[in-house]
């Protein structure tokens, strides 16, 4: 009863959190809105200002959304990474997904100029990188499928997902070493990471594979709580490991994979956050956890963005810099402290 009314007063704190953190993220920026304006524009009133108005639907809602997204998406990828392969330092980056996707950008950005005008024209555009990034990463996610019907063991996986990161990185490498100045510019960029300049056509898309992922996510809840105990012990519970472990992989696949087209590589979010849901609610319970690290993973991301937003100042750093900078300390800390971590 004690843990009940615990989570209870977490759970609306976190809520209360997410609010105040998506109107401050709302509000800051280059041109600083007041906090009851932009309140007031989100529920159903109108800002004092046209131009407020204006930014805030078209510019600053979009880009909080994406936020949301992208940190639930990611976060949750990393809590069934971390419960799948027992690890935690497993993450969506881990088993090659994101680099797959990495690679499906990087043949399109920097070998587009080998390629007939008019295919080049439509892969260099907005779709076409995104179409080249879930290519990617369902490449990969078809490899490690394959490859996982021969291996019993998830450490085993997990290691062939490592060694699919440094291929698909020295590819890239190779790709860079051949390009332009040009295209390495455009392709640093991406890399970099950018939730800024999505149109509400692409959230919309990005909304629907981060719900179609989540939804597979909560069908696997009862398989990861048995995994936590083992594969031996799971299996003698009646759990069929190999069609919770493609479920899994699934899903992660789905969340990694479309964030990743849509934002590109974001780094550090996956695997911190389920750590500190797991520290902040001190169980194992993936009922909990799963929710946490939602409400968590977007409010981190929204955190994130709103450093990037440098208030008061006219530029914008990359989120994946601000993200590594958050994240990285936070891992080194969990490591340290690891009697806290599951």
């Amino acid at each position: 009863m004690k843990n009940i009314h615990r989570n209870t007063f977490l759970f609306t704190l976190l809520s209360l959190t997410l609010l105040l953190t998506l109107l401050l993220n709302i509000s800051f920026g280059q041109v600083s809105i007041p906090v009851k304006e932009v309140f007031k524009s989100l529920f159903g009133g109108v800002a004092e200002k046209d131009t407020w108005e204006y930014i805030i639907v078209n510019f600053r809602l979009p880009k909080s959304i994406t936020a949301i997204l992208v940190g639930v998406g990611l976060s949750i990828s990393g809590l069934l990474m971390q419960t799948l392969f027992r690890n935690p330092l497993a993450g969506p980056y881990v088993l090659g997904l994101s680099s797959g996707s990495s690679l499906g950008v990087a043949f399109v950005i920097l070998g587009a100029g080998l390629l007939p005008a008019v295919f080049s024209q439509f892969l260099l555009s907005s779709y076409g990188i995104i179409l080249a990034s879930c290519m990617g990463s369902l490449l990969v996610l078809l490899l490690i499928l394959i490859v996982s019907q021969r291996l019993r063991d998830t450490m085993s996986i997990l290691i062939v997902g490592l060694m699919f990161s440094s291929f698909t990185g020295a590819i890239v490498s190779v790709l860079s070493y051949f390009s332009t100045a040009e295209q390495l510019q455009k392709y640093t960029f991406w890399s970099m990471g950018s939730i800024g300049n999505l149109s509400w056509q692409n959230i919309s898309l990005l909304t629907l594979s981060i719900v179609i992922g989540l939804g597979i996510s909560l069908l696997t809840l009862k398989s990861l709580d048995a995994l936590l105990l083992g594969e031996n012990y799971a299996r003698s519970l009646g759990l069929n490991i190999k069609k919770a472990r493609y479920n899994i992989i699934i899903a992660t696949s789905i969340l990694a994979g479309s964030i990743t087209a849509f934002a590109g590589p974001i780094a550090f979010i996956g695997l911190a956050v389920p750590h500190l849901s797991k520290l902040l609610f001190q169980t194992s319970n993936h009922r909990t956890l799963f929710w946490s690290t939602i409400l968590i993973g977007a409010i981190i991301m929204l955190f994130c963005d709103t450093v990037s937003q440098m208030p008061g100042f006219e530029f914008t750093l990359p989120i994946n810099a601000i993200t590594s900078i958050v994240g990285a300390p936070v891992v080194i800390w969990l490591i340290v402290r690891k009697k806290s971590i599951q």
